[in-house]
């Protein structure tokens, strides 16, 4: 009895374990209608619960989009547009109308759980941001009298764009002139109101404009070095890291450390013009496919390891009215008729037989801007002695159990149980399941705790194993 009860506790807390990993970050796509040729709401949201998806974001409130929702189990989050900032800033009764109208209506059959007040407000050419945080607080008094403020959250995206430094991410910062006149009142609002900052990052353009010292495979998601932040002595292995971290970098310099963050918007194009580096389908699939392996296996930044991340990527179609450069109109998963412009997994389902296959394999030459690259032939997982213990137990734990890896080895009496540390168990395990993974993109995580390194480990006399 004694011993079905431990098995039953260790299979129970297995289960937890695997289960706040494999729900520990969440995936939602923006779903922009810029277009003359996209199929009906109905069918777009039948598209959407087909693919698992559990999110979405719209740019209105359009009645036909929020009545297809309705009972969908989808959880939405609508727009009110910069348009209509300057009625809800100067007119209470506006926005009460407002909500009356594009919430009030439809909640909660349609689960929408925030509201974006505005998007981009600080880079809009009309010259908005002075309304900004006023329209917030009118919205937010109508949600109180509607009594729906506990249950739906109000911010508004901003773009990167705010930022006066992002590089290195220790030295984020934001633009001074919006600092005192909007930042810090925005962030008072939704530290008191409970909400968090929405923030739309596009590791493209970066890489787009400085191709030539920013690597691709940093870029995508894919296995590389890494990236030392000088500032904060943080390694780095992804470029959306980096920036969401000069985020962080920037509310930490104001002492807004609590307020936590949502990417309303992040995503790769599959097609542009000539100079517009990197835009490609090949790229876009691995950008995305890998994005959504590392918010789904959960773990924060290198700089809030604890804090996972909801994303909303962008976009659920390609979108053929969109001005400006080809980029531009070929971000979509989708094609309008409904077909995968490429193929990704968007749930924690799909991502059990994910490969980034667009990554260069052992021994393979790939060409980049300065000519061929030799590729390491082989890589390997270990821990972070800067993780947390009990983070680091659970991880092995969870790998030792349900994650398959093979643990024999460092059982009590077995050849690699030496050096009996907590650091060197966690590295045989993480480095099992990531070599029976294939060494697929994401597979050394464990929410933070492993890293990948590119010369063969030793802890004591045991070597870390290659592929098994």
């Amino acid at each position: 009895m004694e011993k079905l009860t431990i098995c039953l506790l260790l299979f129970a807390f297995s289960f937890s374990l695997f289960s706040s990993i494999a729900d520990a970050g969440s995936i939602g796509i923006n779903y922009g209608r810029v277009a003359n040729n996209l199929p009906s709401a109905v069918k777009v949201i039948a598209l959407l619960k087909s693919q698992g998806v559990e999110r979405v974001k719209v740019y209105d409130t359009d009645p036909a989009v929020l009545k297809a929702l309705s009972g969908s189990d989808i959880k939405v989050t609508v727009n009110l547009p910069n348009e209509l900032l300057y009625n809800a800033a100067k007119r209470p009764s506006f926005a009460y109308s407002w909500v009356e109208k594009n919430v009030a209506a439809y909640y909660p059959s349609t689960q929408i759980e925030s509201i974006a007040v505005g998007n981009e407000v600080f880079v809009d050419p009309h010259n908005t941001t002075r309304f900004l945080v006023s329209a917030m607080k009118n919205v937010h008094q109508a949600l109180v009298k509607f009594n729906f403020h506990d249950k739906i959250k109000i911010s508004s995206p901003v773009a990167l764009s705010a930022l006066q430094n992002s590089y290195p991410s220790s030295a984020g910062s934001f633009r001074s002139e919006l600092v005192e006149p909007v930042i810090k009142p925005m962030l008072d609002f939704l530290r008191q109101t409970g909400s968090y900052l929405m923030v739309n990052c596009y590791p493209f353009f970066a890489y787009e404009s400085n191709s030539d010292v920013i690597s691709l495979d940093y870029a995508l998601f894919r296995e590389n070095p890494g990236v030392v932040d000088a500032g904060n002595g943080l390694r780095y292995f992804s470029l959306f890291d980096a920036q969401i971290d000069a985020v962080f970098a920037a509310l930490s310099a104001l002492k807004y450390n609590d307020i936590k963050m949502v990417v309303t918007e992040t995503g790769w194009p599959s097609k542009g013009d000539d100079t517009e580096i990197g835009a490609s389908v090949d790229n876009a699939a691995s950008y995305n496919g890998n994005l959504v392996r590392r918010i789904l296996i959960g773990g924060g930044t290198p700089l809030r390891p604890k804090e996972d991340l909801t994303v909303f990527l962008f976009a659920l179609f390609n979108e053929n009215k969109k001005p400006g450069p080809t980029s531009e109109r070929n971000f979509g998963l989708f094609y309008p008729n409904e077909r995968k412009v490429y193929n990704i997994p968007l749930t924690m389902e799909g991502l059990k037989h994910y490969v980034d296959r667009r990554s260069p394999s052992a021994g393979e030459q790939r060409t980049q801007k300065g000519g061929k690259v030799n590729v390491s032939g082989q890589t390997w997982c270990v821990a972070s002695g800067e993780a947390e213990k009990d983070h680091l137990q659970a991880a092995l734990d969870y790998a030792c159990g349900e994650g398959g890896a093979d643990c024999r080895s460092i059982q009590p009496g077995s050849t690699c149980y030496n050096p009996n540390t907590l650091e060197a168990h966690a590295s045989f395990a993480f480095n099992s399941y990531y070599q029976k993974k294939g060494r697929a993109m994401g597979s050394c995580y464990f929410g933070g705790a492993a890293f990948i390194v590119h010369q063969q480990p030793k802890y004591g006399h045991c070597e870390l194993p290659t592929e098994e």
